[in-house]
């Protein structure tokens, strides 16, 4: 740091560990090295199935396969590569065919390699119990636990192949389809000085909760003609890619749709079901917060789109330097090596900052290889938000590299479970600075927009897990859902949440179609439980900043446990739903004190 800034070496990221351009001739050369070095474990181990029953050649088979995964995966850097260049231009058709080929690439790669993963779950159960008693196999133990708990759901190596090689067409170009044409779209839209100027859809997005009503209505009525246009198309996307699930699902024998994502997870259904329901019996907690933001607003009800307006009184802009550094400050008190971490990151070109035309929407923090770098995208407009989104995101890549310190390949990762109780760990912890120096007036805008973040990562995203529920089983059984159909099960399910404060205003029934997470299933129960678990941990550490060491012991575990496993060394069960309630307490006073001090400040 210099003058107490961050240094900030560009705000795109910098590609340069993986390769320097698009046309790099070593991009091929590396290819060629990838297949021989898959081609050469799978010539080793195909026709010789004696690391089946015996645990020491296991070990030797295991080591390889580890080191395989951790160097050269199925795609090497090119794929990174191509994925990072794809989200930051989804418009470059060139680009989009040699991800495509190298998808083609690594399928293939990955077929002739699934041998080894699924001869090791049809071992007889007499010898997965040698196995897993085995000292000199610890390392791999959990890898084992789960590649055992699979075998009732995986169907013969022929089959696998064919699903393999069937998922890219009948599942990922849909999604990127419909995520193309979005991010294409521009509107010309009034802005916060008053003029107006063409904005994409994230920009939209931002600019849809808005202090100023005129903005926030106009950039709404702009997202709605945007979702509008591509409703038919994202109908047939949806029901395409549930068609392909259900498919998938009835193969393998899971009988609840979501089944498969809690056995990815290495989470028991039982675990989320509690959770969904503790969460969904309090939901008078957000229709009290929605009301109370209604009355602030002097409005009977709040549009769909104004439930995130912010109420904060500060106006100076988090611009992305002030946001670095506010993270920064956080992040040193408490650990040293987090803040060192993001100081890394902004001095490599780890970070994608601002959004532009093609970019892709939302934020996200990438790995794929124990061996590559970590990146992060953003798309920032120098709201409050984007300073918590950068904090969230780097919660992610903490946690990231805290595993490449501690874990193996096979344990290099984290669980749906597991991965958001980094990152609103380490948010949290960035807005309750900020509320910390802050006088009564800017506490109460700061208040509001953690409970903002708080409905939405709780009641939201578990609205949104009981909305996939029931458009999965009204898929199942009617065979195809019309968009029309599927907004009225969004909007059931928001207004459950939201309640009767605020209006499921007309257009809000196809807000579902730029919402990411629902491509991918069931992930978003992750924010809720992330949250709930991390202000457990963020209390111990309040109560005792030496518990920091046990966060950071619990965030470079990676796959290493289970989830329950991981949490219980901790001293948090997770199966309870006393447990759940904490959390949703800690929720509850906040909004107490808030509407106590609205009163105080005589805004209600």
């Amino acid at each position: 740091m210099k003058n107490n800034k961050l240094f900030i070496k560009q705000n795109t990221w910098d590609l340069s560990p993986l390769f320097s351009s698009d046309k790099d001739p070593k991009i091929l050369k590396q290819r060629e090295v990838v297949e021989q070095q898959n081609k050469k474990f799978v010539s080793k181990w195909m026709k010789n199935e004696k690391y089946l029953s015996d645990p020491k050649l296991l070990k030797t088979a295991l080591d390889e396969y580890e080191k395989l995964l951790s160097i050269f995966g199925t795609s090497g850097n090119e794929g990174y590569y191509l994925w990072l260049r794809t989200m930051q231009d989804q418009l470059d058709t060139e680009l989009k065919a040699h991800f495509a080929k190298m998808l083609d690439f690594s399928n293939r790669l990955e077929n002739e390699l699934q041998f080894f993963t699924l001869r090791l779950s049809k071992i007889d159960k007499k010898i997965q119990k040698v196995f897993l008693e085995d000292k000199q196999l610890l390392p791999y133990k959990h890898f084992l636990e789960k590649i055992f708990r699979t075998a009732d759901y995986v169907l013969s190596e022929k089959e696998e192949k064919i699903l393999k090689l069937k998922s890219d067409p009948s599942y990922a170009k849909w999604t990127q389809m419909v995520s193309s044409f979005i991010s294409k779209e521009e509107k010309n839209t009034l802005t916060e000085s008053g003029g107006y100027e063409k904005k994409n859809l994230d920009e939209l997005l931002s600019l849809s909760s808005s202090k100023k009503k005129k903005v926030r209505d106009n950039a709404a009525k702009n997202l709605n003609e945007i979702f509008e246009k591509v409703k038919e198309i994202a109908e047939a996307e949806m029901n395409a890619i549930m068609a392909n699930k259900k498919i998938d699902d009835e193969l393998r024998g899971f009988s609840r749709p979501d089944a498969s994502r809690h056995l990815d997870d290495d989470i028991q259904s039982e675990i989320v079901d509690v959770l969904l329901a503790t969460v969904s019996k309090r939901n008078t907690i957000s229709h009290k917060f929605y009301a109370l933001k209604a009355k602030l607003l002097h409005v009977k009800k709040l549009a769909y789109h104004e439930r995130n307006v912010e109420l904060i009184t500060e106006e100076k802009p988090y611009a992305f330097q002030r946001s670095a550094d506010l993270v920064y400050h956080v992040f040193k008190k408490l650990d040293s090596e987090f803040a060192n971490i993001l100081e890394s990151f902004l001095a490599n070109g780890q970070i994608d900052v601002f959004p532009h035309k093609g970019k892709r929407g939302g934020a996200f923090c990438s790995y794929w290889l124990p061996s590559q770098p970590t990146y992060v995208l953003l798309n920032h407009t120098n709201k409050l938000h984007d300073t918590l989104t950068l904090a969230h995101e780097m919660g992610h890549g903490i946690n990231n590299e805290l595993m490449k310190q501690k874990q193996n390949a096979l344990n290099f990762g984290t669980t749906t479970a597991t991965a958001e109780c980094a990152s609103t760990f380490m948010e949290d912890f960035v807005l309750q600075e900020i509320l910390s120096s802050s006088d009564e007036e800017t506490q109460f805008g700061l208040m509001m927009t953690k409970l903002d973040s708080d409905i939405s990562t709780v009641f939201r995203q578990v609205a949104c897990y009981l909305f996939e529920q029931e458009l999965h089983s009204t898929f199942k059984e009617k065979g195809y859902i019309s968009y029309k159909e599927i907004g009225e099960i969004f909007q059931k399910h928001m207004f459950s949440y939201m309640g009767p404060a605020v209006e499921q205003s007309i257009g809000s029934e196809n807000w579902w179609i730029h919402w990411h997470h629902i491509r991918t299933f069931f992930y978003v129960y992750s924010y809720a439980s992330g949250l709930l678990i991390s202000k457990s941990l963020q209390n111990a550490v309040k109560r005792d900043p030496s518990f920091i060491n046990k966060v950071k012991k619990f965030l470079s575990a990676g796959l290493s446990e289970s989830p329950k496993d991981i949490f219980k060394n901790l001293g948090v069960d997770i199966a309870t739903e006393t447990f759940w309630n904490k959390g949703l307490d800690e929720i509850e006073t906040l909004l107490i004190d808030t509407e106590k001090l609205a009163k105080k400040l005589n805004k209600i």
